[in-house]
Parts: structure tokens; sequence; C-alpha cells
């Protein structure tokens, strides 16, 4: 019996879909560039797909799209530390970019699923030991998870009694997609969290500024959520803040915080009574028709949800052959909305499809609910803060935006963490080859998407450095968090 694949928990999809014509990018050459590819005479390209909603304003091309209320004080110290702060961090990239550039492509090239990153496990941790952390193998009882930790004691500040040191976390995800490779682009973000964190060292050591850097590699985003079993197992005990991106296709030169949306799985599996489907039909109840009969409802419910609501799944089977009535199939669903509230009055109408199919066949069915995400909620001190510095030194284009159709794992930390963000970013692709797709894939391997990351990645550790430098703004980050907290109308409880 063909294994049916686990529940799927992260999935990332149009993340910063364009309005208007999209743009091509450079694409990595095909492996087999002699094969040749069948069209049907008649076919046609798809037409270059277009959204209706999507990032406010981001097609303003004079710099950011924040209103200038949103937009953060400045922020300066005595001897002008920042500015030189920035500049060591971008010095540090541009100093490290090849070899980045070489990891990223080597992960890329080493495409892993869920729990089966090895390559990129042992790549990615030998080298942040190469670059002065400590490092943790196999972190926490996952086999391709992993931990690399830097410290930075004042010289100058021995044997006083000091302020506990904050924490900087970062996160790297590795796994690729089946039979599409980095299709999400998580080589690129590997390679981020290994440039952040080694470029905070960077400026910590510079200027002689205690703190701790702590990079985690988490496994299986793509598939099994596990940033949310590290979290469960403490890996984020401790953390003053936890930052990471993640790439999409988009605009150029463009970076967003957007509140991504809840989301759930749901496995339905329906039994029925296998026949003769030529001799005695009449003696089964066909279990794949039950999933046809559900299939069609729920394409029937999409036409009266809302247009920010998502269900979308498929059919598995089981040894089928023609001339047997299936007694047994599987269907997995996504069901998706901008909060777990409006999630849960959906999935209500959503499973009432399944069983209203199981009853039209006579067949009986089960309904598993997988582990639930609820919306992104980044920190928006953090998140202008991050905007601040990729504006004035890049003039990136930025929003704080809504509708962004993507769930992640990283959803816990930000409800759990006090200080966590998770921007998205463009890189450039092909026409129609958005997240999830074999050309976004190849698109992750050029050397533009590298120097979109490595322009984010700055932002990233600016905005880090500043969590370890900086009390007062840490204090603001903290504060903003529990007001979030209080705003929310909805509890953690369950996720």
């Amino acid at each position: 019996m063909p294994r049916i694949p686990e529940i799927q928990t992260g999935c990332w999809s149009s993340l910063l879909p364009f309005i208007g014509k999209p743009r091509r990018g450079p694409v990595v050459p095909d492996a087999n560039p002699t094969k040749e590819v069948h069209r049907d005479s008649e076919s046609r390209e798809l037409p270059p797909y277009q959204h209706l909603y999507g990032w406010d304003g981001w097609e303003n091309t004079s710099g950011s799209t924040r209103s200038s209320a949103e937009k953060p004080p400045a922020y300066t110290v005595d001897d002008g530390l920042p500015s030189r702060v920035v500049q060591v961090i971008e010095d540090r990239l541009k100093e490290l970019s090849p070899n980045l550039r070489q990891l990223s492509l080597d992960i890329w090239n080493h495409p892993e699923t869920a729990f089966k990153e090895k390559y990129a496990h042992d790549r990615l941790t030998d080298f942040m030991a190469s670059h002065g952390f400590s490092v943790t193998p196999h972190y926490l009882g996952l086999s391709t998870a992993w931990r690399a930790e830097f410290t930075h004691q004042s010289p100058e500040k021995s044997g006083r009694a000091q302020d506990p040191l904050r924490v900087i976390g970062i996160n790297s995800e590795m796994d690729a997609l089946p039979s599409i490779g980095h299709g999400c682009g998580h080589n690129l973000i590997a390679m981020s969290g290994a440039a952040v964190a080694v470029a905070i060292k960077a400026a910590l050591e510079k200027y002689d500024v205690p703190g701790v850097v702590v990079l985690l590699g988490t496994p299986a985003e793509e598939t099994r959520g596990g940033k949310t079993i590290l979290l469960e197992r403490g890996a984020y005990e401790g953390m003053d803040a936890c930052i990471m991106c993640h790439p999409s296709s988009g605009p150029d030169n463009f970076t967003a915080l957007g509140p991504g949306v809840a989301r759930q799985p749901v496995d339905v599996e329906f039994f029925g009574h296998g026949a003769h489907a030529a001799a005695a039909p009449w003696e089964a109840q066909n279990a794949l028709d039950a999933a046809f009969v559900a299939y069609a409802s729920i394409s029937a419910l999409r036409q009266q949800i809302k247009p920010d609501h998502r269900v979308h799944g498929i059919i598995l089977g089981r040894d089928w052959t023609p001339n047997v009535i299936p007694d047994y199939a599987k269907m997995r669903y996504y069901v998706r909305a901008p909060t777990w509230v409006e999630l849960e009055a959906l999935r209500g109408r959503v499973t009432a499809c399944f069983q209203a199919a199981a009853l039209a066949t006579g067949c009986t069915v089960e309904v598993k609910a997988g582990a639930g995400y609820f919306e992104v909620r980044n920190n928006n001190v953090l998140g202008q803060e991050f905007f601040r510095v990729v504006e004035s030194q890049y003039a990136m284009r930025t929003n704080f935006g809504e509708g962004a159709a993507y769930s992640t794992d990283f959803v816990r930390m930000t409800h759990n963490i006090k200080a966590p963000l998770h921007p998205i970013y463009s890189i450039p692709t092909e026409t129609n080859g958005s997240n999830h797709t074999s050309q976004f894939a190849k698109s992750a391997a050029t050397p533009e998407a590298h120097e979109a990351t490595l322009k984010v990645a700055l932002g990233l550790a600016t905005t880090g450095f500043k969590i370890l430098h900086d009390a007062e703004f840490t204090s603001q980050v903290r504060e903003a968090f529990e007001s979030s907290k209080a705003r929310s109308s909805m509890s953690i409880t369950g996720v």
C-alpha cells in the first residue's frame, strides 16, 4: 500500500501578489537543456495573473508606502553608533557574500523534505562552527534541528555586576517541497539566518556590546511544523526577540509585514464497501464517489465564502483499479481565514460537505483536524525599525499590508515571544511563477534573489543588534507586544 504523506503544516502561496503585469527575472538554466517539451498545437501560455486585492499601495514607486505617522523616530545615541553599526554589518555581509551564495546553492542543489534535511543540517552547522559559534547538532531530539550560539561578554565590565544578557533569536528554515525542490526558497531562508547571525556577531565584537545570538535550524516547516515542536521543547525560552524572513514573488525592491492567515489541515477518510464494478455494482458503497461529491460540494461552497477565505485540497486513494469499486478514499484539505475565529466558522461549513457526501453515498466518514495555526502577529516596533533601515539603506518600498494568503509554523512565536519579526520580501520571478512552483525554485537560485536576501539580512541584523544594544528600545518592543496581546480577542490556548 503506498504511503500517504503526513499532514502538511506550512504553505506559502502568492505571498506578495502582483497587481498588473508581473515581471520576469533570470532563471537557472535547465539541468537537461536538450530535452524536448511536447505541447498541443492549440495550447497557450496562461495569461499573467492579477489579484483584486493585495498589499495596499505597493504600486507607489516613490519609496515607502507607509504614512509619515507610522514612521518610527530616528534611532540615535551620543556617539553615532547605529550608523557605524550598519556599515560594519554591511561590510561583513559583502565580505561573506560569496561564501553565503555558495551555502545557499549547496542547499538548493540538495533539496530535502521534512526531517530529512541531513545535508542542510551538516552544511549549516559546519558553516556556523567555522564562524565561531558553539553548535549543538540534532537539537532537542529532532535529528535535523540544530542550534548555534555566540555569547559576547564585555571585557570592560568583567568582574562587575551586569544585567542579564539579552538574547536575539534567528530562524533558518531548510526543507524543500516534494518533486519541486526549493520552490519556497528555503535555501535563501537558511542562508539569511546564517548571514544575520554572523553579521550581528561582528557588530557585537566591534563595539564591545554584550549579548547572545542564537540561530536555530528549524526543520519541516512545510509538513510538520518544526518550530512548533521546538517551541514546546523549550528552544525559544529566554529570547528577547526572534527574527527571520521569507522570499516571495512581488514588485521590485519590496518588503512587507502582513498578518498572514489562520490555517488548519483536515484529513477526511471515507469508508465504503467494495464490489465488482460490472457484475454487482449494487452491492457497493463507493468511497471514491463520496470523495468526489465532497469535492464538488466544497467547490460550490467557495462561491459563498469571503474573498480572503481559502479551502483547498486533494484526493488520495489506496490501490485503486477500474473494475473494483473503491471501499476507501482519503482527502486532505486546508482551511484558511484571516483570523482563528473566522476559520472555526468556515471549518464547520466545510465539515458539513464531508458529512453530506457520506450520507449521499451510504459511506461512513471520519474527519480529523490537524494542528491549527493562528494568524501571524508581527511586532510593530521591530517592524518599523526594520523598515527604517532598509528604506534608508536601499530605498526599499515597504508595507504593513493586508491580504497575504500564507501560513507558517512561525505563528506560534508571534503569539508567544514578545518580539517576533517575519518580513516577506520579493525576488525576481517568472510570470505565474510564485511560491510552490518549479519556476520559483529556479528563481531562488539566481544572483538577483541572493542580493535581495542580503538587503533584508542587513535590515534584520541591524534590528537584532538594536535589541541587544538598546534597553529602552527593547522595552518599547515588549510594551508593543503586551498592547497587541491585550487588543486581541483570541486566546492561543489549544493551538
